[in-house]
């Protein structure tokens, strides 16, 4: 019995000391030299880190990182899991960004489940000596018809009479940010940036800053992100036909806008307008068919305006509205009737002019047959003589 207490108490000795050390064993330190470098973007930021120290003790088992980060003001953060030493992603530069990251361990390890080091964590924030006050207002930008990008904004709370703002772009494709070259003006101040050409830039984030400069005080840097097709406002329809299907069904048509926008990514709005009653419908087609509200309507008209669809953008803008075309004249269940009379009145015009046309081809009287008349009438005038 003694032997038997004295071999329990080693075995569990020696069964905590295996614990002890598989759990030495595995244990994995989180990555190194964890930051988040600008590299002068605009927005677009790396997020890199180097392997964790002693790797050689897994060699059997694959490194993988969970990557953590957002923007200062965001309670949700983003989630990425790779094998990669750095990640790139855009961020909205006006407010600080945080990261964190720590190291798993695969399945492929031996005995142990999946292990996760501690957090390593990093943030950065720019170095703006600008104070709020001097920062332009209002930023905004429209991409209009998916041709042209038209930005503008309004000076700061504070700045000076000397004071002028300067703005850079970059999306991905471009070697670094560019200056604007064709700027909106207003007494000799920079109020705004027109850029055409932007090649490859569609789905993809567009980064802008304005920043200034002044002689009296630094003025504070703007930063903006976008996608372009999510801010297109495309031109209105037009060529707009309304027609009547028959004497209560009504058939609306309009062109597709011109542009580089594909038929596909429109959506419309239109508004139709009966005498005095109006109501709204939509629809992905640039035709629709509805039915009159009375019956003794004497006039309909509808508008339509656009924009680029679920299909084609996140978001959008609605187009201005189009010219009014409308259909007058009484619609009701004996409109039939009064449609026949114009048709009526031009088959009797029809037949008139047809009248006068062989009236005018029947053959006159020729010469020969005058001068035959004119002799017999010499000759009767001599026997009378």
């Amino acid at each position: 019995m003694a032997f038997m207490g004295v071999d329990t108490r080693c075995l569990c000795l020696l069964l905590l000391c295996a614990i002890i050390g598989l759990s030495l064993e595995i244990k994995v330190n989180p990555p190194q030299d964890f930051e988040i470098v600008d590299p002068g973007l605009l927005g677009y930021l790396y997020l890199q880190w180097k392997p964790p120290l002693v790797v050689e003790n897994f060699k059997e088992c694959t490194l993988e990182y969970e990557l953590k980060y957002r923007n200062g003001d965001s309670d949700k953060w983003k989630t990425i899991i790779t094998r990669n030493l750095i990640h790139k992603d855009g961020f909205d530069l006006n407010k600080g960004i945080e990261g964190k990251i720590r190291t798993h361990l695969s399945e492929q390890c031996k005995n142990v489940s999946e292990v996760q080091s501690s957090w390593m964590e990093a943030s950065y924030r720019t170095s703006d000596a600008g104070s709020l006050e001097t920062k332009i207002q209002d930023m905004k930008c429209i991409y209009y018809n998916w041709q042209y990008l038209v930005c503008s904004w309004k000076p700061g709370k504070v700045t000076h009479s000397d004071a002028n703002y300067t703005m850079f772009f970059w999306y991905e494709g471009l070697d670094q940010a560019l200056q604007c070259t064709n700027y909106l003006r207003d007494n000799e101040k920079n109020i705004g940036c027109k850029l055409s050409d932007l090649e490859s830039s569609d789905y993809k984030d567009f980064f802008i800053c304005v920043n200034g400069s002044s002689n009296t005080e630094p003025i504070g840097s703007s930063y903006t992100v976008f996608q372009l097709q999510n801010i297109v406002k495309p031109l209105p329809p037009e060529f707009l036909h309304i027609g009547m299907e028959d004497s209560v069904e009504i058939r609306m048509k309009w062109s597709t806008p011109e542009g580089p926008i594909p038929p596909r990514c429109y959506t419309y709005e239109v508004v139709v307008r009966e005498d005095d009653i109006s109501w709204e419908s939509a629809t992905d087609k640039n035709d629709m068919k509805l039915k009159k509200r009375a019956n003794d309507s004497e006039e309909l008209c509808f508008f339509v305006r656009s924009k680029v669809n679920i299909y084609c953008a996140d978001d959008g803008i609605w187009s201005e509205w189009s010219e009014e075309e409308c259909w007058e004249g009484y619609m009701g269940p004996d409109s039939k009737i009064v449609f026949l009379v114009p048709i009526c009145l031009f088959f009797v015009f029809l037949l008139l002019l047809l009248c006068l046309i062989v009236e005018k081809e029947e053959p006159e009287p020729t010469l020969s047959f005058h001068m035959e008349l004119n002799k017999e009438v010499y000759s009767y005038e001599e026997t009378l003589c």
